[in-house]
């Protein structure tokens, strides 16, 4: 407990490095006008229990991507279960959407302003934009009876004009995830640490008819895991930050040269061609099947591997250096990002934001407890039961030195979109480097 502790204190001295991604929006909380958007399901439908009347109870609904398939889905249930018993006052109905969808699904309810009282949404440029359009409450007067038990550090991203608008979950990165089964069949007792390594280790797999990579092509952000991981240790973490942060051009060599990388291992066998029509949710069991002998994506998967059973043969890795003159290890994709916010316009914006960080905090701690990545929130509890794997990224973001955020999040609505169809394209080999970079210079102003 006392190493977990140790580790969690680096990871907070890591992240208080990062530049904040709060823009400056000139939003207010955008007043407390009704709430039309009463869109929720049955999936968390109960209306509490003690002596409060129906008529007493306040109604609020949050939206989120805790699909019954999703790492959170407990986190979520057992921390709704302990709110319900604390609050019978409070009458919380929820929904959950899967990720893709979600996105399309609450960007058009804030462009509607028919949003939940609660949302969940991603930092950054994300939720700027909500901010900026004034669709966001703002929660510096709740957050002053919390900033105990959340570090300031961890509110970086969710801070816009000096003002905070969400309140941070988890802190996650993207991962290589190892079948050491599958590389035993190749001579290899663990994950490569080098690039050329890595080459040698594809090419025997692919030899011995077995697939190297899994990557939805279904979900445009999948790709990303893959592909960003690939450019920031091509051209670098300082040069990609400032690319997303648009303090840069796309028109970059090292950029074009790690697309040219990533489209070779495609070309190659390297990833199965089935995945261009699968689900993210069919890849990650195909893995956890043993068909592929590697997987990147967010380490919150960590909890998934290890419920399946198979934590004893999965390592968890960084994808290594391609270019040892920009990059190096220890520079990762990720960073605190999964948060909650409340409407402004939700009828009771003030008791939804009360809320939103009771909420916060129980889902931190019981995401981080199943595995689900590392806390925002301080650990005032017996963490002794983190799995391994979870153990194993601590390791990881304690001895790095930059992190750059998720391109979709780190970016605004707009320019995420037009990133993603570039990506897309990437993935189907229909350009190529230097029409990526050409292409998204011009596009993305």
């Amino acid at each position: 407990m006392k190493k977990v502790i140790a580790l969690l204190l680096t990871v907070v001295m890591i992240i208080s490095s990062l530049v904040a991604c709060g823009k400056d929006s000139g939003s207010s909380n955008g007043g407390n006008t009704s709430n039309t958007g009463s869109n929720s399901s049955s999936s968390g439908n109960n209306t509490g229990g003690g002596s409060s009347s129906e008529e007493e109870k306040i109604n609020l609904t949050m939206w989120c991507i805790a699909t019954e398939s999703d790492s959170n889905r407990h986190a979520y249930e057992a921390a709704i279960a302990d709110l319900k018993a604390a609050h019978p006052e409070i009458n919380f109905t929820w929904e959950a959407t899967q990720n893709q969808e979600y996105k399309t699904k609450i960007k058009a309810a804030v462009a509607a302003n028919e949003m939940p009282d609660i949302f969940f949404t991603w930092s950054c440029a994300f939720l700027g934009d909500f901010v900026e359009a004034g669709r966001v409450y703002c929660v510096d007067d709740v957050y002053k009876q919390y900033a105990s038990e959340l570090p300031e550090v961890m509110m970086g991203n969710v801070k816009y004009d000096g003002k905070y608008y969400g309140v941070p979950l988890t802190l996650n990165i993207v991962a290589m995830f190892t079948n050491l089964d599958l590389l035993k069949e190749v001579g290899y007792d663990q994950a490569p640490t080098t690039y050329e390594e890595l080459i040698k280790c594809c090419d025997a797999l692919v030899a011995k008819g077995i697939i190297p990579f899994g990557c939805s092509g279904k979900e445009t952000w999948c790709v990303t895991e893959y592909l960003e991981s690939i450019i920031e240790k091509t051209a670098g973490a300082s040069v990609l930050n400032d690319i997303f942060a648009g303090k840069a051009t796309w028109k970059n060599d090292d950029v074009a040269k790690g697309v040219e990388i990533f489209q070779e291992m495609i070309k190659k066998g390297y990833f199965d061609p089935e995945g261009m029509a699968l689900s993210n949710d069919e890849v990650k069991a195909n893995f956890i099947a043993g068909k592929y002998a590697f997987y990147m994506n967010g380490t919150w998967n960590c909890a998934d591997f290890y419920n399946a059973g198979i934590a004893d043969k999965i390592q968890v890795a960084e994808f290594p250096v391609i270019d040892s003159s920009k990059s190096k290890m220890g520079e990762l994709i990720g960073g605190p990002s999964d948060t909650l916010a409340v409407a402004a316009s939700s009828k009771n914006a003030a008791k939804a934001a009360e809320i939103t960080f009771e909420l916060a905090r129980s889902i931190c701690k019981y995401g981080y407890l199943d595995g689900n990545g590392l806390p925002a929130w301080t650990p005032n509890y017996d963490t002794s039961s983190i799995n391994p794997l979870t153990q194993t990224v601590a390791d990881i973001v304690a001895k790095s030195s930059q992190m750059v955020l998720f391109g979709d999040t780190a970016m605004s609505a707009d320019k995420a979109n037009i990133y993603l169809d570039y990506v897309s394209q990437i993935y189907a080999s229909a350009i190529d480097g230097k029409q990526f970079v050409e292409g998204l210079a011009k596009d993305i102003k």
